[in-house]
């Protein structure tokens, strides 16, 4: 199992327990502890991870940090943790700042085992910043945040590699929130800047209100026309190399006198789609058949996924549950096959969990 699989499987695994989980040192046993375990670090070596570290450096007595990871006998990261309910801030961090100041340690986590921030001395040397420059919900987490966290992994740790590209991180972060809150939440300067661009005359007050939803509006209809194209290209690239396919068995498909219909492959990418929430799309394959269109995991009979019966006529899917029970539903058109979108992620589910048992 690579990272990226490992890191989505404690998240799914957080999603899970959270509700079970009512303390914070359960917290600490329940999704830190394998957090950090993920990262490659041995939580049972004290040469490795120091739970309730302590630096003896005349700091505020009795004071300690949840835990230190350790390289060379030295401090590299320092990770405090909250209950996973209670909200992070700069004021429940105060420990890692005193910590940060006094250790050798470069990089510290504040987290509550479902949120993690990141932070290291970008403005003022030795002194802990103030804002994270990295951070991510671990039941949400993106490609490319798990890129990112991979960086800390033991065997990939590398301290000047980290801080060349943290300061990047950080303001990239800050960015992308700023832009989401000025295309939610206009501006005045915002609308201004488009709105002296296109209106002829001067920017009352009262032109102002009115571009300020034109401008949010048009945003929105921006990004949903880009995800529509993308979509539609993906769907136009896929039918293609289907039709492709289809062309180049021709001949086998005229003897068995199989008939693949457009209607048939538009709901095989439909499924397909859905079924990229869980898996690799390489890994969904369909088979014609005269009596039926089946869609199977990994090509293979033993992982049917469901069964499409369409006729000129009727419009049925066929999905299988965990005991191989086909349960049919009939479709007034191909688009209500998002309407069973969680009965098509089960099943994937269940194959992927059969991986690691």
């Amino acid at each position: 199992m690579d990272f990226k699989d490992i890191v989505k499987k404690l998240g799914e695994r957080v999603d899970t327990l959270k509700a079970q989980v009512t303390t914070e040192e359960a917290t600490k046993n329940a999704f830190i502890m394998p957090f950090i375990k993920d990262l490659g670090y041995d939580v049972f070596n004290p040469f490795e991870v120091v739970p309730e570290f302590t630096a003896d450096l005349g700091i505020k007595q009795g004071e300690k940090i949840d835990y230190a990871i350790i390289q060379e006998n030295e401090p590299i990261i320092l990770i405090e943790c909250k209950h996973h309910a209670a909200p992070l801030s700069i004021s429940n961090a105060s420990q890692l700042f005193r910590y940060f100041h006094t250790t050798k340690a470069k990089f510290a986590i504040l987290t509550n085992g479902i949120e993690y921030k990141f932070f290291t001395d970008l403005v003022e040397t030795n002194k802990m910043d103030e804002k994270p420059f990295f951070h991510f919900d671990i039941t949400e987490i993106k490609e490319n945040q798990i890129e990112e966290l991979k960086k800390f992994h033991k065997s990939q740790f590398d301290f000047e590699k980290i801080v060349n590209t943290a300061s990047d991180l950080k303001y990239t972060n800050e960015l992308k929130a700023l832009i989401n809150e000025e295309i939610n939440n206009p501006s005045a300067d915002f609308v201004r800047h488009f709105a002296k661009q296109i209106y002829p005359s001067i920017i009352t007050q009262k032109v102002l209100d009115q571009f300020t939803g034109l401008v949010k509006n048009s945003f929105n209809q921006h990004f949903s026309d880009v995800v529509t194209d993308r979509l539609q290209t993906a769907l136009n690239k896929e039918t293609k190399i289907n039709n492709s396919n289809l062309e180049d068995s021709e001949t086998d498909l005229e003897d068995s006198k199989i008939i693949t219909t457009k209607d048939e492959l538009n709901a095989f990418l439909i499924i397909k789609a859905i079924c990229t929430a869980e898996c690799s799309p390489e890994r969904i394959i369909y088979r014609d058949a005269q009596s039926y269109f089946a869609i199977l995991f990994d090509d293979n009979n033993r992982k049917p996924i469901c069964r499409l019966y369409f006729t000129d006529k009727r419009l049925q899917i066929g999905i299988f549950d965990e005991t191989k029970k086909e349960i049919k539903t009939e479709l007034t058109k191909i688009d209500d096959i998002y309407k069973l979108n969680e009965e098509i992620k089960n099943i994937i589910k269940y194959y992927l969990e059969l991986e690691n048992v």
